[in-house]
């Protein structure tokens, strides 16, 4: 059972979009809408998965660009299976009424499960300091080299109290440039615990590779 919980996470795990190692990074317009507020500025990807936020003079909102970047383009990293999760163990659970399988981990420092529906990985469940978070995805985009999540939604909670501590609902659009699938366009509705609601809309334009770019 151990052996096969490990292959079926395997599967899933390889099965993710990555970045080849001859990424070569990019450069985009960018706006962000929230409201009424529309922001515009510049991101540049680095070829190691830097990021670099120019043009917009609001820290706050940069710092949340910066932020936003850094979360899209984090699974995007490629990563070999034995490098990530070689060394944690990993057991069958029960499969629920979609099909989807619970894959239990030992050894992983952050407390994570799994589910797997097919060869994706449909759910996280992860503990990283005083919050608790599930992300459960509900659609997803198939490259033929890989899939990306495209409709998932987090979830956040108090790990000692079960409390909800807020929650978030993701829409991203991703197109193929010269060979990458790179983000054209990310909605995020958010409602923080105290049940406050905002949309906030990010959209990229002018997206081109750096060994294409005049920088």
């Amino acid at each position: 059972m151990t052996d096969n919980a490990r292959e079926i996470f395997r599967a899933a795990y390889e099965n993710r979009y990555t970045w080849d190692d001859n990424f070569p990074g990019y450069i985009a317009d960018i706006q962000i809408q929230q409201g009424e507020e529309v922001y515009t500025g510049k991101v540049r990807i680095n070829s190691d998965l830097s990021v670099e936020v120019t043009g917009i003079e609001d820290e706050k909102v940069r710092e949340s660009v910066y932020n936003q970047m850094r979360d899209l383009i984090t699974h995007r990293k490629r990563s070999s299976f034995e490098k990530a999760h070689g060394k944690n163990e990993f057991y069958l659970g029960e499969k629920d009424a979609t099909g989807a399988v619970e894959i239990g981990v030992e050894g992983d420092a952050m407390g994570s499960n799994y589910k797997v529906r097919g060869q994706q990985i449909c759910q996280v469940n992860r503990v990283m300091g005083p919050v608790a978070f599930t992300i459960n995805t509900q659609d997803s985009l198939d490259t033929g080299e890989g899939y990306i999540s495209t409709k998932y939604n987090a979830v956040f909670r108090n790990p000692n109290t079960d409390e909800l501590r807020g929650k978030s609902e993701f829409e991203e659009t991703y197109e193929n440039v010269d060979g990458y699938y790179l983000p054209t366009r990310e909605v995020v509705y958010s409602i923080d615990e105290g049940g406050k609601k905002t949309t906030t809309e990010f959209s990229f334009d002018k997206i081109e590779l750096l060994e294409h770019a005049t920088v």
